[in-house]
């Protein structure tokens, strides 16, 4: 079996003792970052090896951010999401390690959206959605994990109505995430959990997390091959209770050989 997780760390430097302590005591496989805001340089190479896992990193100084950690060796590494050269922002990164082909995503939050931030997530979600496509044409076993920024349903948001002009909740957002489920991608949570106001992320003002008001928007969608292999997928809380802990929690899914 191969356990993968994703996680969106809010900075690795600051939350390094939290991300190591998890990562010693979960030991998944295959972990997903995002939001490392770090350059490359400066991730903590030394200490996430010294845990054994090798990493791929994209990195990009104070902001965004992804990496891949395995416990394998990773090859045929993609940095950056095709279509648009032009694009600086570290929020893609892609390889193959356990023979799978994972990508951690982290996905332009759009807020406000009248702002340009909201077009830019939706043409980022279009370039998304066209790779999607792309992989699922190889027939591979691959997971799209990452923060999306995306809340699927109002069953995945503790108040829909605060959330009504927020860029997660828009039609706008959440038609773009149906449409890569509809490439047939399987949404691994949702897959195998029903119940409504399950959360990954909890905001830090207004003690959100003691009163458990959070959005889902932490995913792990699994191309046909991945989804047949799919076992178990949960949330793990307890990285949320720690002290100086990221916003987000970890996800992760279990895959049979």
């Amino acid at each position: 079996m191969t356990i993968v997780a994703t996680w969106n760390v809010n900075s690795i430097k600051a939350r390094l003792p939290n991300a190591l302590e998890w990562l010693g005591a979960a030991s998944p496989d295959v972990v997903l970052l995002q939001e490392l805001k770090c350059q490359d340089d400066g991730f903590p190479r030394l200490e996430i090896e010294g845990l054994g896992y090798h990493a791929e990193v994209l990195g990009q100084k104070s902001y965004n951010g992804v990496a891949i950690l395995s416990k394998e060796p990773i090859t045929d590494v993609l940095r950056g999401l095709p279509g648009n050269p032009e694009d600086e922002q570290a929020r893609y990164i892609e390889g193959t390690t356990f023979g799978l082909r994972v990508a951690s995503i982290y996905l332009p939050n759009g807020n406000p959206i009248a702002s340009e931030k909201f077009p830019y997530k939706l043409a980022w979600m279009d370039r998304l959605i066209s790779h999607a496509r792309d992989l699922k044409a190889q027939e591979e076993t691959t997971v799209l994990g990452g923060d999306y920024n995306v809340v699927p349903s109002d069953e995945d948001v503790y108040s829909p109505e605060d959330f009504a002009d927020d860029a997660l909740c828009q039609p706008e957002s959440r038609n773009r995430f149906r449409q890569i489920l509809n490439l047939g991608y399987t949404e691994a949570y949702r897959a195998l959990h029903h119940e409504p106001n399950r959360y990954s992320f909890w905001d830090y003002q207004g003690g959100a997390w003691q009163k458990d008001h959070g959005v889902r928007i932490d995913h792990l969608l699994l191309s046909p091959q991945a989804a047949d292999r799919l076992e178990e997928c949960d949330i793990d809380r307890k990285p949320r209770g720690k002290q100086k802990a990221s916003d987000h929690t970890p996800v992760w899914c279990r895959l049979r050989d």
